[in-house]
């Protein structure tokens, strides 16, 4: 098994979804700086897995009868996991998730106003594969990854699922609806203390004319929903803010003719994106996403990533790749400080102990239970993060998908374990070793050669490495120190 440095590591725990063997293969040849560079220069076109679904056994099977990822709820999602787990470019989806959690977009809402299969379409669709070539917000937020942040804010107010689900298409001159203006400044930009109730009536009265269109039959192929800015519902007049639009300082967006207001919202956005106080509140979201859930954010950190952020024009590669190299990042002391969403655990499970006899579909449910649905964020503030993933109901969940899959693995494990099956101590080094764990302490180590040595003496031999290989990687997932990235 080719060895990782604890940096590397903890880049791919951390900026990935855990530690595949062909990652720990081709990552081992790495110096972190290096490691850094390969994570955040990927080229999406390579990245493009969709094609090994269903594929070989080296790549874990989708499960289910038919397989239509544009249009069915649960094929969308098992197909995100399946990027997940396969991507040679994991920062891509990681990114993607956590603009989906910031971004929160429900498609159950979508599905009472335009049917199930539509909403997992403005979700989900795949433009190259879609009748219409709509490009769901999953596949926004995976084009815009580590893109400009700003111009991600423009194609989320122009999203026909965030029109749907915060209202936009009936927001017009005479009865502006506010969700939308509200959220921009509460939960994407700069935070609830930096504006007051008269911003969000004057932000509503900006995006006035921000519809969509519909061609087509709803339900069928032919069905298409774009953005589209009607004038004809635009509030032409000006519109003032407690908090400056330009550089001159001024806080008035002027009145324009309503063939022309569409660049009010494209005015907002730009203030809002490049506003000194969502850089900060922006950095302060990446430490939490990235560096440390039990201590609160360094103010050199903050400091300095929302420094990069506003030097480069909103540009999230150089900040991620500057968080990523940060001293705060790569300090060992931080690592295994975020807890694991449930996705990133299911997932991760996969990658270090592996998938022989498992498919995609029997995860859903496991996910749900542990409190996790892709494309189902609760509210507009996305999941609870943190501690709240781990109710008693989601530990248990953990739990049983964690004692199914190493079930499941036995005898892959076994043979994956033969060249350490020496004795009970090399046994529990392969096993920590590839489950890219925090170094365990002495009392939970000896337990654990003790569960290797009960039940007779240590021979090795397939039937005994079998059980108790499995039994260990169960002990070891199931663990505490397992529920942290």
């Amino acid at each position: 098994m080719a060895q990782l440095s604890q940096f590397v590591e903890h880049l791919l725990r951390r900026a990935g979804f855990g530690v595949s063997e062909e990652e720990r293969e081709r990552f081992s040849r790495y110096t972190y700086p290096i490691a850094v560079s390969v994570m955040t220069n990927y080229d999406p076109a390579e990245a493009d897995v969709d094609d090994k679904i269903d594929s070989g056994p080296q790549y874990v099977p989708i499960g289910g009868r038919g397989f239509s990822p544009n249009l069915v709820l649960n094929d969308a999602r098992k197909r995100w996991l399946f990027r997940m787990v396969h991507s040679p470019a994991p920062l891509q989806e990681r990114m993607a998730l956590l603009w989906h959690h910031h971004f929160a977009t429900a498609h159950s809402k979508i599905s009472d106003a335009v049917g199930t299969t539509d909403a997992t379409r403005l979700m989900a669709a795949k433009p190259s594969e879609d009748p219409g070539h709509a490009r769901g917000q999953i596949e926004l937020f995976r084009q815009y990854a580590l893109g400009n942040f700003r111009e991600l804010l423009v194609e989320v107010a122009k999203d026909p699922a965030m029109l749907y689900w915060l209202d936009g298409r009936l927001n017009r001159k005479g009865a502006p609806q506010e969700n939308f203006g509200r959220e921009l400044m509460e939960l994407f930009t700069f935070g609830v203390e930096h504006y007051v109730e008269t911003d969000v009536y004057a932000a509503a009265r900006v995006f006035t004319g921000w519809n969509l269109s519909q061609t087509g039959t709803r339900g069928t192929a032919s069905a298409f929903y774009s953005f589209n800015y009607d004038a004809s519902r635009h509030d032409t007049e000006g519109k003032e803010f407690s908090f400056p639009i330009y550089r001159n300082g001024s806080k008035q967006i002027p009145a324009r003719s309503a063939a022309a207001g569409m660049q009010d919202g494209l005015d907002l956005i730009a203030a809002l994106a490049s506003h000194p106080e969502t850089a900060g509140r922006m950095a302060r979201r990446l430490w939490t996403w990235f560096v440390s859930e039990t201590e609160a954010p360094d103010p050199a950190f903050v400091d300095n990533i929302a420094g990069v952020y506003l030097r480069n024009d909103t540009n999230m590669k150089p900040v991620i790749r500057a968080v990523l190299l940060s001293p705060q990042f790569t300090d060992p002391d931080r690592f295994h400080q975020r807890y694991s969403w449930p996705v990133e655990f299911v997932v991760r499970m996969f990658k270090e102990v592996g998938f022989v006899g498992s498919n995609l579909d029997t995860t859903l449910t496991p996910l749900l239970n542990m409190g996790q649905q892709l494309l189902e964020p609760p509210d507009v503030n996305g999941w609870e993060l943190g501690p709240g993933w781990f109710t008693t109901g989601g530990m248990l969940a953990r739990m049983n998908f964690a004692a199914t899959l190493t079930a499941n693995q036995r005898i892959a494990l076994r043979d994956a374990a033969r060249a350490s099956r020496q004795t009970p101590e090399t046994l529990l080094d392969f096993a920590i070793g590839r489950l890219s764990l925090p170094e365990i302490d002495p009392e939970v180590r000896n337990a654990l050669l003790d569960y290797i040595r009960a039940g007779g003496t240590w021979t090795g031999e397939d039937a005994q490495l079998a059980v108790k290989t499995a039994g260990v990687f169960h002990l070891l997932t199931g663990s505490g120190d397992y529920q942290f990235v």
